[in-house]
């Protein structure tokens, strides 16, 4: 029961895999076309190959007596030499246009799917892209893209024609003797079979424990180096040595494991093509004995044996190679079978961006896995330009309400419009370009200071990019650069401190010149000096824009128009305020006062939510 349900899961396991491959194969109809009909002509002349070289031998053979050669017995030895030596030439002329063709249409392909999988693991949900490391991802697609090469490099140029070849082979000796054909194909049946046992029952076990700790390998070396600057703050380089060197030690005892029952196997597989020798050499011994076979037969019998077991030989790799491809090219095909996380919708029009008006229709949200809907009946407007905080404990809802503006997320029932736009009917990338977000903590590219201020606006010339720096005073550190606008700056920024990175992302909101501006406290990580500088510049950047501020600190949100103050997915209080801290019993003054009692000081910095 066991080995049929193994059986059954491998079986879907190969379907997989084969449709996947065969999805892209098919859109190269003439490439693949043509590799047919070389690989057949490659096919023919192996084929021929040890019957020239049988007829060969059987001329040479004749004229082996006391008196030299006749002239006839030279022509049919020369005869037979040419056929020999031309069935090569054409082979090796079949041969190097096939590998021509197939590099080419492997190099395409390749480059198709690495696209595909990226296309679709961006489109992810935030929450699939939380749960998963980003160096475990990274490694699973390139690993898929090799585990494609290597296991279509298998079928056409291994297991096709070696099967070909085989079968092929078997009737030509069939043709000679049917005792030595019977026993070639029951003797092919038994190895086939007995290595795709091997397989997928002995290999493919451990070569999937193996991918897992080649998976987590990448991904431990990828956090860490990621969170380099962390690991010296804390003079963490021995823990983290130690955590690599445990992982790294998983990853060796699975690797042994993997490659000696690959050794193992090969081992089994030589055996029996030495049994396969000495069963085709005794036949034809057999036959020789008794006046069956010519020495040129004899020659046939040996020319086959070595072309068969050359082909065997591989067979057995390519076998191990293929369930090894098929392990490896799960994790790729699971990317192309998973849905993506939210979907434009068929007929989905582009978004026009107008004044910036947000409105929010008996809205019910709930996150997938919770059984409690965050917004039940939710209503709201924000009008054009309206300037408005959010504020609350955290999971209250605050950044679940910029992210539905975004359409990160579907909404189980109710609208979300924006200027009198369902945002279910638009595209997700016109929509998302309206509205400029500047996080708490900013992510930039490993790319120039340019490229990652004119992210927001990718037209923008370099004048409007310096003019967008001035504004979010970040042009006076760029310039004292070395590379100035050209400086890369490093793994998400890491060459920038802080403040810096803030700063650029602020410049390309300003770039960006969206009708919504979103700022999750985008003056968290500067220091009192810089903030007093760029406040000016984000009440000019709020000037005219529909402005959601999710609020941290009090000297951002005291001159908004409108408080709202989220508890548990609704609003409790609303207002400016001086209007929420005049009322005794208000809730955003208690989570003011509450916060002001766990500071060191009582200023305008005082954080209003942790």
């Amino acid at each position: 029961m066991a080995i049929s349900i193994c059986g059954t899961m491998k079986s879907n396991q190969y379907k997989r895999a084969l449709g996947f491959t065969w999805s892209y194969w098919k859109t190269y109809p003439r490439s693949m076309s043509v590799l047919v009909v070389l690989l057949l002509a490659m096919i023919a002349c192996d084929v021929m190959l040890p019957v020239f070289a049988g007829r060969l031998a059987d001329s040479v053979a004749v004229s082996m007596g006391g008196q030299g050669p006749t002239s006839e017995q030279v022509q049919v030895a020369l005869i037979a030499l040419a056929l020999l030596v031309g069935t090569e030439a054409f082979f090796t002329l079949f041969h190097y246009n096939t590998d021509k063709i197939w590099i080419n249409l492997a190099a395409r392909v390749m480059s198709q799917l690495i696209k595909d999988a990226f296309y679709r693991v961006q489109r992810f949900s935030t929450d699939w892209h939380a749960n998963n490391f980003a160096g475990a991802t990274v490694r699973k697609i390139t690993r898929g893209m090799w585990a494609y090469d290597e296991l279509a490099d298998t079928i056409i140029l291994g297991i096709l024609p070696s099967t070909l070849i085989i079968i092929g082979m078997t009737v030509m000796m069939s043709t000679q003797w049917l005792e030595m054909g019977l026993f070639l194909a029951v003797f092919v049946m038994i190895y086939i079979t007995v290595n795709y046992y091997l397989a997928s029952y002995y290999l493919a076990p451990v070569n999937r424990e193996y991918n897992k700790r080649d998976t987590k390998l990448g991904a431990t070396l990828a956090d860490s180096i990621t969170c380099n600057q962390v690991v010296k703050a804390f003079g963490a380089e021995m823990r983290e040595d130690g955590t690599l060197a445990r992982v790294s030690e998983d990853w060796s005892h699975h690797a042994r494991l993997s490659w000696g029952r690959s050794v193992r196997t090969g081992l089994v597989q030589q055996i029996m093509r030495l049994i396969m020798l000495l069963g085709m050499l005794s036949l034809g011994l057999f036959f020789w004995a008794g006046t069956r076979a010519t020495p040129g037969q004899i020659t046939l019998v040996l020319t086959t044996f070595f072309v068969i077991s050359g082909y065997l030989r591989h067979v057995g790799m390519h076998m191990r190679n293929f369930q090894k491809a098929v392990n490896e090219m799960e994790d790729i095909v699971g990317f192309m079978e998973q849905p993506l996380g939210v979907l434009d919708r068929p007929h989905a029009q582009e978004f026009e961006a107008g004044k910036g008006v947000i409105t929010f229709d008996d809205v019910t949200f709930r996150y997938d896995g919770q059984t409690k809907p965050l917004y039940q009946s939710f209503s709201l407007t924000v009008r054009a330009g309206e300037r408005i905080a959010l504020v609350g404990h955290s999971g209250s809802g605050k950044s679940t309400f910029v992210k539905l503006i975004q359409r990160l997320y579907d909404i189980n029932s109710g609208a979300i419009r924006i200027d009198d736009q369902d945002v279910s009917e638009v595209t997700q990338e016109s929509l998302r370009q309206a509205v400029a977000l500047v996080p708490q903590e900013p992510v930039l590219f490993h790319r120039s200071l340019q490229e990652n201020i004119a992210y927001g606006r990718n037209d923008a010339t370099m004048e409007e990019i310096i003019d967008a720096a001035k504004r979010a005073h970040a042009h006076d550190f760029i310039s004292n650069l070395p590379g100035q606008y050209e400086t890369l700056v490093g793994e998400r920024g890491i060459k920038l401190s802080g403040g810096e990175r803030q700063r650029i992302a602020i410049a390309r909101a300003f770039l960006a010149d969206c009708p919504i501006l979103v700022l999750d406290e985008a003056t968290s990580s500067l220091d009192t000096h810089t903030e007093a500088l760029i406040q000016e510049s984000i009440r000019e950047l709020m000037e005219g824009r529909t402005t959601i501020v999710i609020a941290h600190r009090l000297s951002t949100i005291k001159s908004v128009d409108r408080i709202l103050v989220f508890k548990e997915g609704a609003i409790c209080e609303e207002g400016t305020h001086n209007e929420l801290m005049a009322k005794s019993q208000s809730h955003y003054r208690a989570l003011v006062h509450a916060q002001a009692m766990e500071m060191s000081r009582t200023d305008d910095t005082l954080d209003l939510v942790g």
